[in-house]
């Protein structure tokens, strides 16, 4: 996962055609948005539904992981020279990782840090796994998936799966789903062994994948796609393609809900996608609502049911250098971030 790849103003300028496109009444809605500032960029946020903090890594020269109450959002503290991506929590042993070089391992009660875990490639995304006890360290460089022992911090292996992950899940038994963006595929990993035994090809249908949730009973995959904008639903023992449902622009991020059913895709146009599972082959659109733009990562708090993005304020950006002969269009620039314009983004029934 990258910082906020799209600028705002190209993202305003999407909103409309967006919401055109897919129903906006439903059962969600914005419940409350908190400024809470801060300098730094941001990528992942974590809730830690057990120990009921929220996980906020911050970049930049004060690089560090802030820490809020779940329930209330009021600061609790930072974690500071940890300069990562994402978090995620082990709740068995209390130990807290960042994906980050290296990454920082951290006691989840005191906030302390307890040791660096050095790893290579490039660490940004993060998956930890609470039937195993291990943290899956995701990098688009080379090795492409790292594991470590949650009790510990040992490296328990490393595996290349030929290609830039985004997002991981699991199903508790063994088994990895990793969404592979430079390939448009979905990367099928024995973790036990870590060794990639299967890839689900997305035919063409969804592309660029950024998002990756799982519904373990149905062995439905909900993997989410920048190019064409849409949710891909697999069979995650087959890898067939089940349905195809559109989304926002620029989508980062997916969660699913298995007390409601319910699928959830951020995107940086400022629109969160609920697609509701009908059966385990049958899926709608149930409501796209606007948060705010640049809001594309997005976590689940398990005990609430509630959603929880991150964004910021930015300002103009900078003019676009002219494109290169020949060379396709450049990415969209984006603005300075506005100071303490940093917030959290609460969405629930």
């Amino acid at each position: 996962m990258r910082f906020i790849l799209a600028a705002c103003a190209l993202a305003i300028g999407l909103i409309a055609q967006t919401a055109a496109a897919q129903p906006a009444a439903g059962p969600y809605k914005l419940l409350k948005t908190v400024k809470v500032g801060g300098d730094g960029g941001f990528d992942y946020v974590y809730a830690d539904t057990p120990g009921r903090k929220l996980y906020v890594p911050r970049q930049g020269p004060t690089g560090r992981v802030t820490v809020f109450d779940l329930d209330t959002l009021a600061p609790l503290g930072e974690i500071a020279n940890a300069p990562g991506h994402g978090a995620a929590v082990d709740s068995k042993s209390g130990h807290g990782f960042t994906s980050s070089r290296p990454v920082v391992m951290w006691d989840a009660k005191t906030l302390a840090p307890a040791k660096p875990v050095e790893v290579q490639g490039n660490p940004d995304g993060i998956l930890g796994d609470p039937a195993s006890q291990r943290v899956y360290i995701l990098s688009h460089s080379a090795p492409n998936v790292t594991a470590i022992d949650a009790r510990d911090g040992s490296v328990a292996g490393t595996l290349d799966i030929g290609g830039a992950p985004e997002q991981a899940v699991s199903d508790g038994k063994g088994h990895l789903y990793i969404d592979v963006e430079d390939k448009d595929q979905v990367a099928v990993v024995d973790a036990k062994t870590m060794t990639k035994t299967g890839v689900y090809g997305l035919d063409g249908k969804c592309g660029t994948p950024a998002g990756l949730a799982f519904d373990v009973k149905n062995h439905v995959l909900f993997v989410a796609c920048r190019n064409p904008a849409v949710m891909a639903m697999l069979d995650s023992e087959t890898g067939k393609i089940l349905s195809v449902l559109p989304i926002g622009v620029g989508v980062d991020g997916a969660t699913f809900n298995p007390a409601t059913r319910e699928a959830f895709s951020s995107q940086a146009d400022g629109t969160l996608t609920v697609i509701k599972e009908l059966s385990p082959t049958s899926f709608t659109v149930e409501q796209t609502l606007q948060t705010a733009v640049g809001a594309k990562t997005l976590t689940l708090d398990a005990k609430t049911g509630h959603v929880l993005l991150i964004t910021a304020e930015f300002g103009s950006p900078p003019p676009a250098p002219p494109p290169a002969p020949d060379a396709p269009p450049p990415r969209p620039r984006r603005g300075p971030m506005l100071p303490d314009s940093f917030s959290i983004l609460v969405v629930g029934k």
